[in-house]
């Protein structure tokens, strides 16, 4: 029998409510000056590239891959994001995955979910532009800096952001940062691997299929419908793919185990979908593909009107 994605993002009762608090409240200031910098420069031509990759996102992460000893990793797709896209759009991307999952799917609880926006879609995409630039700016602007700055970017991104869980699991008093620093840090390192050859694999196929979807780390505008169709199309068939994942506990669910923190979760306030199953589909794999598609589908939209409200408005012009 095939297997079932776990769930993957930081429950409630792993932080304190003073942190929790504290990072929505950051992640609300941030989200709210990332949709005013949309506003100032996403045109028409790019608004289907931010759905498509927001859903693909969504459904890859299902894909959970198997790391070592019984611990399994997935795509979290900042630094893909932020290398299409640029990074204001990328945190939006970021947010509409995280909130849906958390929503729909009770993948990470409603209190911490600031957290996990900050954690994924602001550290995440922060690293991963500051890690790309930095590598464009040391190496020629070629295709194979491209993909050098991709895997630099993915790997880094991962990296620090299991560091800043792990700090927020300290300060929270779950447990002491000398063990959870090394202990997170350590798997995510080698997750991180897995996140660079995936970003790796994507945005060689993007260079080799449509090279004018990269341009000095953005997304230069390009045809809407090839976009939106392949795009999406691709992002359903992971969705299809999704009962493939590893079932092993992902790192952060591995490390709770071992540090004996893992009782400290609590059960969701409601449930809609639970643990990416649909609700009253005998057969589990069938459960979960119909529960993939409907998040990335929800995600997709989600993303696309968010990205219709907030693109540049064409400037009106005046007949003589």
């Amino acid at each position: 029998m095939l297997a079932s994605p776990v769930p993957m993002h930081i429950p409630d009762g792993f932080l304190s409510v003073l942190v929790s608090v504290t990072l929505w409240i950051v992640s609300v200031l941030v989200i709210a000056y990332a949709l005013k910098r949309v506003n100032a420069d996403l045109d028409e031509r790019r608004i289907p590239l931010m759905g498509v990759l927001a859903a693909a996102i969504f459904a890859a992460q299902m894909l959970n891959f198997t790391v070592v000893g019984g611990t399994s990793g997935h795509l979290m797709g900042a630094a893909l994001a932020t290398i299409l896209l640029g990074p204001w759009a990328a945190i939006l991307v970021m947010t509409s995955v995280v909130g849906i999952q958390a929503l729909i799917f009770q993948d990470g609880g409603l209190l911490v979910l600031g957290a996990n926006i900050f954690n994924m879609g602001i550290v995440g995409v922060a690293v991963s532009y500051a890690a790309y630039q930095l590598t464009r700016t040391l190496l020629r602007d070629t295709r194979r800096t491209v993909l050098i700055g991709g895997f630099v970017a993915a790997w880094l991104s991962i990296f620090i952001t299991s560091l800043s869980v792990a700090l927020q699991l300290a300060l929270s008093g779950i447990s002491p940062a000398n063990i959870a620093i090394p202990a997170i840090g350590g798997i995510h390192a080698l997750i991180g691997i897995g996140e660079g050859l995936i970003t790796v694999s994507a945005l060689g196929f993007i260079l080799a299929a449509r090279p004018d979807l990269v341009r000095n780390g953005m997304a230069r505008p390009v045809g809407g419908k090839v976009v939106l169709g392949v795009g999406l199309g691709a992002a359903l068939l992971l969705a299809v793919l999704s009962p493939l994942a590893s079932a092993h506990p992902d790192g952060l669910e591995r490390v709770a185990e071992q540090q004996g923190f893992l009782s400290a979760a609590r059960t969701p306030a409601f449930t809609m979908i639970p643990d990416y199953v649909f609700p009253g589909v005998s057969n589990q794999n069938a459960a979960t593909i119909l529960a993939g598609i409907v998040g990335t589908v929800l995600v997709f939209a989600v993303a696309l009107g968010i990205a219709y409200t907030r693109r540049r408005k064409p400037t009106p012009t005046t007949e003589k």
